[in-house]
């Protein structure tokens, strides 16, 4: 099973890498990189939402899709954590019903992604460990409640990858910045 998860992966070596120069380890389930940085490295990578150990079997699940992999954006968006934009942002889901909306959406089309990019196997494992309700009913990086934020780096790194209103708003209030060329070999 673990080869058919290889052969549906588009990471090529170079990326793989550049990860582990950003992550200080390789790392394992990538199936492909969403966005690059200007730099021509891995900025946000979509991992397999499944734990496997080198044979193959079934660990555990990993409810994260799109993880932040840039050095330099992953700061900026600590940055925002420490100065509390969490709460802000939570605040304004809880009064804003347009925003409270397309965010439980988001939630909703992440949930539908994760299950679908299961192999059918591994859906049916999922199920026979009483594990479908973490993959169907939980939102961006396995979140129960929808109307908080876990983590924005998990925000941000959905929007570079796929679309998240959060992200969104993070991009166009302070407008992050990837790495460039000169600044940053990998990140």
């Amino acid at each position: 099973m673990k080869d058919q998860i290889k052969e549906a992966a588009t990471a090529t070596e170079e990326d793989l890498s550049m990860l582990e120069v950003q992550l200080g380890r390789r790392p394992s389930g990538v199936l492909r990189v969403e966005a690059y940085c200007p730099a021509g490295h891995p900025q946000v990578i979509r991992y397999y939402p499944l734990s496997l150990s080198e044979e193959g079997k079934v660990l555990s699940p990993f409810p994260t899709l799109y993880w932040l992999t840039c050095r330099s954006v992953i700061r900026q968006v600590s940055e925002f954590e420490s100065y509390g934009w969490i709460g802000k942002i939570e605040e304004r889901i809880s009064t804003d019903p347009d925003f409270r909306a397309a965010y439980h959406e988001n939630h909703r089309q992440y949930a539908r992604e994760r299950w679908e990019t299961l192999l059918p196997e591994h859906r049916e494992a999922v199920i026979d460990r009483g594990w479908e309700k973490v993959y169907r009913e939980t939102g961006i990086g396995g979140i129960r409640d929808w109307d908080f934020v876990k983590c924005l780096h998990l925000q941000f790194a959905h929007h570079a990858g796929a679309s998240n209103v959060v992200g969104e708003f993070l991009q166009e209030e302070f407008s992050l910045q990837a790495c460039k060329a000169e600044s940053s070999s990998v990140g």
